[in-house]
C-alpha cells in the first residue's frame, strides 16, 4: 500500500523560469509535484533517479483531468516535453515499488523542469533556420517578450473576472439585504395586526 506524499507548487509564469529539484523517494511512496501552467507553454523535464536493487520507479505526468500526458514504467533516466493546450494544474508524480517488505534506503530523484522560452533549443532552431549567433538571440528575446505580455495579459484579464465577481456578490447582496428587510418589515405588520385583532376578539381594545 502506497505512502503518498504530496509536493504542492502553485508558480506565478515568467517565461524564463527553470526549476530543479533534489529530493530522496523511500521505497513504496510516492512524491507528486503540481503546478499551474498557461496555455501554449512548452515544458520539459530531465529526470534521474537512482538505481536499487529490487526496486521500481514509475514516472506519470497528468492534468487536471486525469489525462496521461507522460508515463514511465522503471524510470531510472530520461526526458519529457509536452505543451500545454490550455491554462491547467498539472502533476509529476514518481512512485516506487519494492519487490518484497523491509527497510530499503531511499533513492536519490534529481528532476529538472524547464517552460516557455527556457524550454525551447534554440541551437537546433538556429540549424534548422539557419540562423546567425545574432538572430538566435533576438530570437530569444521576442519570445521571451511575447511570453511576458501574454503573462500580463493573463494577469489584467484574472483581475477583470475576480472584479467581475466582487461587483457580482456585491450587487446580490445588496439585493438580498433589501429583499430580507421587505421580509422583516412585512412580518413586523403581520404581527401588529394579528395582535390588534388578537386583543380586539378579548376585548381588551377598541
Amino acid at each position: 500500500m502506497y505512502i503518498t506524499i504530496s509536493i504542492t507548487c502553485v508558480l506565478a509564469f515568467i517565461a524564463v523560469q527553470a526549476e530543479a529539484l533534489n529530493f530522496q523517494l523511500p521505497a513504496d511512496t510516492e512524491k507528486c509535484l503540481r503546478e499551474e501552467i498557461h496555455k501554449d507553454v512548452l515544458v520539459t523535464g530531465d529526470y534521474d533517479v537512482s538505481q536499487q536493487a529490487s526496486v521500481k520507479v514509475f514516472l506519470k505526468v497528468t492534468d487536471s483531468n486525469g489525462h496521461i500526458l507522460y508515463q514511465k514504467d522503471e524510470a531510472t533516466q530520461g526526458k519529457f516535453a509536452f505543451t500545454t493546450d490550455d491554462y491547467d494544474m498539472f502533476q509529476i508524480c514518481f512512485s516506487s515499488k519494492a519487490d518484497f517488505k523491509g527497510k530499503l534506503p531511499p533513492q536519490d530523484v534529481e528532476l529538472q523542469i524547464k517552460r516557455g522560452v527556457e524550454a525551447k533549443n534554440y541551437d537546433d532552431i538556429a540549424k534548422t533556420e539557419k540562423l546567425k549567433p545574432l538572430e538566435v538571440e533576438l530570437r530569444r528575446l521576442e519570445d521571451l517578450s511575447e511570453s511576458i505580455v501574454n503573462a500580463f495579459a493573463y494577469m489584467k484579464k484574472r483581475e477583470e473576472e475576480m472584479r467581475d465577481t466582487n461587483e457580482s456578490t456585491n450587487s446580490r447582496v445588496f439585493y438580498f439585504s433589501i429583499f430580507s428587510m421587505l421580509c422583516l418589515i412585512g412580518l413586523a405588520t403581520w404581527q401588529v395586526l394579528y395582535l390588534r385583532k388578537f386583543f380586539k376578539s378579548k376585548k381588551l381594545i377598541e
